[in-house]
Formats: structure tokens, C-alpha cells, sequence
């Protein structure tokens, strides 16, 4: 493979395992804020031992998500030098903002919830938890405003063969990046909502400390329902914006060649045929295309054919059209995993309601296994975007042919890439560890919590500290 395939496939690696951590460690957050403020308003110790017994989940992920991250930073100035040099201005003060302010903020107050429980008031203690949520709720932000960049790009101009920033507002107001940030948000709030929801579930399976799990159940699908309705209405209005700023993306995740025409039909499945630009096979809704585009029932979204002749008068001779079977795809799986989270939290809420969950064992194992589904939504959600964008770096200003190190060799990068996919292979594998021995330690519960969260039949030794 040449140097320029192989700093792409270490860019997405590196993305894509970093990003398992981030949604995470912004959900779990989340729930452990408001379950340290159901203990401060309601006085009940079963809500600090759920903030702290899922805290534990958040500072393990926490930390290994740092590591992840510095490796990502290491190989984005190893591998794509030209991008830095050109866009180094406006693309890192967003950076720079993250790391000076959203991180210490994070790290400052994880540190006095860490070692204040005893030493704070209830109340000071709980806002540090919420400061730690603002953080990594800001953090994303942060990067996300970069993100937009790259894809909206706004508030810059070229000055000596370099983008010069020239008004720092444009950034924060991107379009894109209002419709890409909450989307992200809630998205992660789903994530860590599912993870809360699977683990509680196993436990429920296990009739282990069961009033304790199904008080953080009910917690997660509350925030989970909430969380997963919301990303489907921001990624519906993203995709719109995506139709006016990037539309060569959103036909190439519609799989159109030519131009709809209206009413537009949104394509359910299909087999692309890249070489010829056709499609065979196609099982579609009607008007659902010009829905999704337009939030009315009838337009004209424009092919990647025609728009690959625009763009080749506006940008000069080349090839526009990104890998299309992957964009399609990705969408699609997306989507999939949007629309269960949707219906796999109504269900839950649901049952909670009728308070039938712990009877549903089949729900149960169904919630297991959806730990998997935000993941997977984050994954190809983000390979749509990033791939979708191809072949610019930073949308018609900087293609990612152009941003590669030149100096970098295709040998070294083969090394670089071995080396972050066994560390990154080895800090899995100390992450899942460290999860399923605090999931074995269980919560600890004093007395009280201890009799009301257990099954006196089911024989499980639980970790009891008299007050």
C-alpha cells in the first residue's frame, strides 16, 4: 500500500478506537450526575453507591481514553504535516481551547469528586460531578468546531499559501457545527445510557443486587429514551444541512447517480455498481428522499454525476465522488442502530412502567446485547462523515492527497500502525478487564441498601459496610 493509503487507514484506526471512549465517558458522566443528585435531593444512600459504583466505570474509561487520544494527536502530527502547516491556524485554536480549558476543567474536578467525598458538603461534592459533565460536554464542543471546519469551512482566508483565521465567531456560529454537536451529544448520551442499561441487565439476569440495578436501569432508559429520540431529530436536521453544504456526500450516501427528480424516493438497500454508476435491486420508499432533504414531499436531489461535472468546472480536473458503497452503507447501518435504540428504550420504559422488566428475560438479553448498538451507530456515523467528505481534507480547499507528510515513509508508517494496533489491542483488553472485576465487586451498599437491593434466595455474598 503507498504512504497516502496507509496514513488514511492509521487515521481511521486511531479515530475509531479513540471514539469508543469519548461517547462513553460523556454518558456515564451524565448518569452519574444525576444519580449523585437524586442522593443530594433525596437523601437515600442507594443513590451514592450507584454515583459511586458507576463512577468507577467512568474513571477507568476515562483514563484509558486519554492514552487513546495522545496517541491520536501523535500520529495526526506524524502523518499529516502539510494539513498542519496550511490549516495549522484556524484547525488548532479550537484544539488548543480544548486542551487549556475543557480538559483541566475535567481533570481538576474529577480529582476533588475523587478525593472529596468525605471532605466536601453533599452539594459542593455533586456540583464538581456536574463541573466534570460541562467539561466533557464543552470538550466536545471543542472538537467538533474543528470537525466543522474541516467540513463547512468559515472564518478564514489564504494569506502567503496558508489559511490565516480572520474571524474566530464564524467558527463557533458553523452551521455544521450546530447540527453536528448535538447530534454527537446525544449520541453519546445514548451510548453511556445502553452501557448502564446492558450491564444493570446482566446483573437483573443474575438476580444480583436487583432493586440497585433496576433503580439504575430505570435511570439509564429514562435518559436513554430522551437521548436516542433527540439523535434521531438533530441527525434528521443534519442531513438536511448536509444537502446544502455537502451534497456530494448526501448523494453518495443515498447511492444517487442522477438527479432524483421529485417526488424522491429514499433508497432502502441496493447494489451499486461503481464502474458503470448504476443501481440494481433497489427496494425503496417513496417521497421519503425528499422528506429527509427538504422536510417537505417534494424536491430534486441533485446525483453525483452532475454534481461531479459542477465540480469539476468550480475545483478543476478530478475525481469527486467519494467511495460510495462505503457512504451508503454506513448510513444505512447508522440509521439501523438509531431506530433500535429508539425502540429498545420505549420497550424498556415501558416495562419499568408496568414494573415487568425483571420478567422480561428476553428484554433483558436484548439490552445485553444493545451495549453493542451505539457503538456501532457512533462507528459508521462517523466513517458517513469522514469518508463521505472524500477527497477533501478540508471541504474544496485542501484534498487529502495534498495533506500528507512527505517525508514519512510507507515502511515507518506500517510500523507505527503495528504498534498503535497492539497498544491499542493491550489497553482493550485492560479496559474490559477492569470493567467486568468492578462489575463482579459489585456495588458496595450499607446496610439498609444491602437487604432492600437483594434476593435472600439467590445466594450471592454482597459487600455490606455498616454506617
Amino acid at each position: 500500500m503507498d504512504v497516502l493509503s496507509l496514513a488514511r487507514f492509521q487515521y481511521a484506526a486511531t479515530t475509531i478506537f479513540h471514539f469508543f471512549f469519548v461517547p462513553l465517558s460523556i454518558g456515564l458522566v451524565l448518569l452519574v450526575s444525576i444519580m449523585e443528585t437524586l442522593y443530594v435531593v433525596k437523601k437515600k444512600e442507594v443513590y451514592k453507591s450507584m454515583a459511586q459504583f458507576w463512577g468507577k466505570f467512568f474513571l477507568i474509561n476515562f483514563a484509558i481514553g486519554v492514552v487513546t487520544g495522545i496517541l491520536q494527536e501523535f500520529q495526526f502530527g506524524m502523518n499529516w504535516s502539510e494539513y498542519s502547516r496550511f490549516m495549522g491556524d484556524v484547525f488548532g485554536a479550537p484544539l488548543a481551547i480544548e486542551a487549556l480549558l475543557a480538559f483541566f476543567l475535567e481533570s481538576t474536578f474529577i480529582g476533588l469528586w475523587v478525593f472529596g467525598w468525605d471532605r466536601l458538603s453533599k452539594k459542593v461534592h455533586c456540583l464538581c460531578i456536574w463541573l466534570v459533565t460541562a467539561g466533557t460536554t464543552i470538550s466536545a464542543l471543542w472538537i467538533l468546531t474543528a470537525n466543522s471546519f474541516m467540513q463547512h469551512p468559515v472564518g478564514f482566508s489564504v494569506e502567503h499559501g496558508r489559511a490565516v483565521m480572520n474571524n474566530f465567531g464564524a467558527l463557533l456560529a458553523n452551521g455544521q457545527l450546530w447540527v453536528e454537536f448535538p447530534h454527537t451529544v446525544f449520541g453519546s448520551f445514548a451510548t453511556g445510557a445502553f452501557v448502564v442499561a446492558g450491564i444493570s441487565a446482566v446483573a437483573l439476569l443474575k438476580k444480583r443486587n436487583t432493586e440497585f440495578f433496576k433503580k439504575s436501569m430505570k435511570i439509564a432508559l429514562t435518559v436513554g429514551l430522551f437521548s436516542s429520540i433527540l439523535l434521531t431529530f438533530f441527525g434528521h436536521f443534519q442531513a438536511q444541512y448536509l444537502v446544502k453544504t455537502q451534497p456530494m456526500k448526501m448523494a453518495a450516501s443515498e447511492g444517487l447517480w442522477k438527479d432524483s427528480g421529485s417526488p424522491a424516493a429514499w433508497t432502502l438497500s441496493a447494489s451499486i455498481d461503481t464502474k458503470n454508476h448504476t443501481n440494481s435491486a433497489e427496494i425503496k420508499i417513496p417521497y421519503l428522499l425528499d422528506y429527509l432533504s427538504y422536510g417537505t414531499f417534494s424536491g430534486n436531489v441533485k446525483g453525483m454525476d452532475t454534481l461531479q461535472s459542477q465540480y469539476v468546472k468550480k475545483y478543476g480536473p478530478g475525481n469527486y465522488i467519494p467511495p460510495v458503497k462505503t457512504t451508503f452503507w454506513s448510513f444505512r447501518v447508522m440509521t439501523v442502530m438509531g431506530g433500535i435504540l429508539c425502540l429498545l428504550s420505549i420497550i424498556g420504559v415501558i416495562q419499568l412502567w408496568r414494573n415487568k422488566l425483571t420478567e422480561s428475560k428476553w428484554l433483558l438479553r436484548a439490552f445485553v446485547a444493545s451495549i453493542a448498538v451505539p457503538y456501532l451507530g457512533s462507528t459508521t456515523g462517523w466513517l458517513m462523515t469522514e469518508i463521505g467528505r472524500q477527497p477533501w481534507t478540508v471541504f474544496g480547499f485542501m484534498k487529502t492527497a495534498a495533506s500528507v507528510s512527505p517525508n514519512v515513509s510507507a515502511g515507518e508508517l506500517l510500523f507505527s500502525i503495528i504498534v498503535f494496533v497492539s497498544a491499542y489491542t493491550l489497553l482493550g483488553i485492560i479496559m474490559v478487564y477492569l470493567f467486568v472485576q468492578t462489575f463482579k465487586a459489585g456495588p458496595t451498599l450499607n446496610q439498609k441498601d444491602a437487604m432492600e437491593s437483594s434476593d435472600p434466595f439467590d445466594g450471592e455474598a454482597y459487600h455490606i459496610v455498616t454506617e
